[in-house]
């Protein structure tokens, strides 16, 4: 497996496979079209591949501040094989270089798989926003990690 910076030819993989997702942060293809715009906010998107199939994803917003994991996503076909895990940790990583105070995620009360990954690399829940997500209607849980700590 191959973890690499996205870039804009991978914007149609990275819509096909988010909308698989049913746990994934469902964003507009302007969205995903934004992201390597020169003008947005400073971000990194790093995909996850083997044999060029595109097995996952992570976005996260690269804020001074605060670092904030906007999406995650792999593959239905292919999760529980730690492709989460190393995208995430490959984010943690870069933000745990560049000095970064904090890093925030939100994820789905009922995604106990998420939840435990998130948990095992340190995060530690700080919030909950009710009914943050549609389709269905859901909590949000934030949860927040120190990559200095790490």
């Amino acid at each position: 497996m191959l973890i690499r910076p996205a870039t804009t030819t991978d914007i149609p993989a990275l819509r096909a496979l988010e909308q698989r997702a049913d746990t994934a942060a469902h964003w507009t293809e302007q969205a995903y079209d934004a992201l390597f715009a020169p003008e947005a906010p400073p971000r990194i998107t790093l995909v996850a591949e083997d044999a060029a199939e595109l097995l996952g994803f992570v976005i996260s917003r690269c804020d001074p501040e605060q670092w904030e994991i906007e999406n995650v996503v792999v593959s239905p076909q292919h999760r529980r094989r730690g492709i989460g895990r190393e995208l995430v940790r490959n984010v943690l990583e870069a933000a745990r270089k560049a000095d970064a105070p904090a890093v925030l995620l939100e994820v789905r009360s009922s995604n106990t798989a998420a939840r435990q990954l998130y948990e095992q690399l340190g995060f530690s829940q700080v919030g909950r926003r009710p009914a943050y997500y549609r389709e269905p209607v859901e909590d949000a849980l934030l949860l927040r990690l120190f990559p200095g700590k790490l």
